[in-house]
């Protein structure tokens, strides 16, 4: 008999986090899993990739709810009490000093969600699968009956919108927390000890069938550059690094290399990225391709693929390029030894403009180091099923 499983999130972005599960839904045993995916918002240019078979639902009554939960709590106090709505502007200016107090909001959740009705649904497995967002995780607590529940990490906990104190008590609620990688998982019991034996590494999953095939399709450059191609996949953001990347690519063109770097993904920064490109004269050099939900064609057809992250999870755009067999720079953040052998499949540096500089400049002048890597990462293997054992032996605790 199937099993039901909920994954909640924010919405189906083109990102690594929701590539990620549906990478991982592909992969799920069909026999087993009846899948049925939660969203807060219907947006995200992934919406179209979700299976036909996996349900999909959003949460009623969100978007209601939406701006009060971005905006800081002491300005949603005064914007009450301007619009003359004293009582509430009492019960959000207490709300605020005690949230100040106990340095979490659960007590904030509770009483935005005081409305929400329990989810009538049933499941064997629910997964607060969104990152760094306690709305989900408090949410998957509070109104979501399930057998077992997992809380799922993308990211790196000293580095991004992790509130220590709501963990401590959330994240209690929850039989299993999965992290992406062995060092990020490491970081987040150093930092809440309580929660070891209730946590485990889970490493993003990607589909080399997949992947392969969608590399086939048509797409990829069009501009009919004969130099080399540099390429870098994922959000337009600091975290990113796409800034240090403009600024490693001004000296590569001052030196007289003939090379291009494109981004294909969107995000935020676009516009202060495309002015530190203006200012570097760059604009037919550094290359901002778009958001792409099949980012293969590129990744199959560049000649070297550069991660220049300030911070990562566990990268799946770096794994995607390895299944490709692409000569690989990356920079040292979460998850980057555990896909990459220094100076055997890639090269790793630390995140610094001029590491970045000097590692890319010995790949592009280096084609014997270039052939090198490319052949390694040829004969390794990406099994998805050893992963996904993990989540079966949950679902047998069930079943037990």
């Amino acid at each position: 008999m199937k099993k039901s499983i909920m994954f909640m999130l924010i919405n189906m972005n083109v990102g690594g986090t929701e590539k990620a599960l549906l990478n991982m839904i592909s992969e799920m045993p069909k026999e087993k899993f009846d899948i049925t995916i939660l969203m807060l918002e219907e947006y995200g240019g992934f919406l179209g990739s979700i299976p036909s078979d996996v349900k999909v639902e959003y949460l009623t009554g969100y978007k209601n709810i939406k701006e009060i939960l971005k905006r800081p709590l002491h300005v949603t106090a005064i914007d009450l009490l301007i619009k003359g709505q004293f009582i509430k502007a009492l019960i959000m200016t207490f709300l605020y000093f005690i949230s100040k107090i106990k340095k979490e909001r659960s007590l904030f959740y509770k009483y935005i969600l005081r409305e929400f009705p329990v989810v009538k649904n049933e499941y064997d497995i629910a997964v607060a699968y969104a990152g760094p967002m306690d709305f989900i995780s408090y949410f998957i607590a509070h109104k979501i009956k399930a057998k077992k529940k997992i809380q799922w990490i993308h990211f790196d906990i000293t580095k991004i919108g992790f509130n220590k104190y709501f963990a401590a008590k959330v994240y209690n609620k929850f039989d299993q927390i999965f992290v992406v990688s062995k060092e990020a998982k490491n970081k987040l019991i150093s930092s809440l000890p309580i929660l070891k034996y209730r946590t485990e590494e889970f490493l993003n999953i990607i589909s080399p069938k997949v992947i392969h095939n969608q590399a086939k399709e048509s797409g990829g450059f069009q501009d009919n550059f004969e130099g080399l191609r540099i390429l870098t996949v994922g959000r337009l953001s600091i975290e990113k690094g796409q800034d240090l990347a403009i600024k490693v690519l001004a000296r590569l063109i001052k030196e007289g290399y003939k090379v291009k770097w494109y981004c294909v993904g969107e995000g935020d920064a676009r516009e202060q990225y495309e002015d530190l490109i203006e200012r570097h004269s760059l604009k037919d050099n550094f290359i901002l391709l778009g958001t792409n939900p099949n980012p293969y064609p590129y990744i199959k057809q560049c000649d070297i693929y550069v991660q220049p992250s300030r911070y990562e999870g566990y990268c799946v755009t770096l794994m995607e390029a390895r299944c490709l067999n692409k000569p690989i720079l990356t920079t040292e953040v979460n998850g980057t030894k555990e896909q990459i052998k220094n100076e055997e499949t890639g090269l790793i540096v630390c995140i610094d403009e001029n590491e970045i500089y000097k590692a890319l400049k010995k790949l592009i002048v280096n084609k014997e180091l270039r052939n090198k890597f490319e052949k390694n990462l040829s004969i390794e293997t990406i099994e998805p099923g050893v992963e996904m054992q993990k989540l079966i032996k949950l679902l047998k605790t069930i079943e037990n």
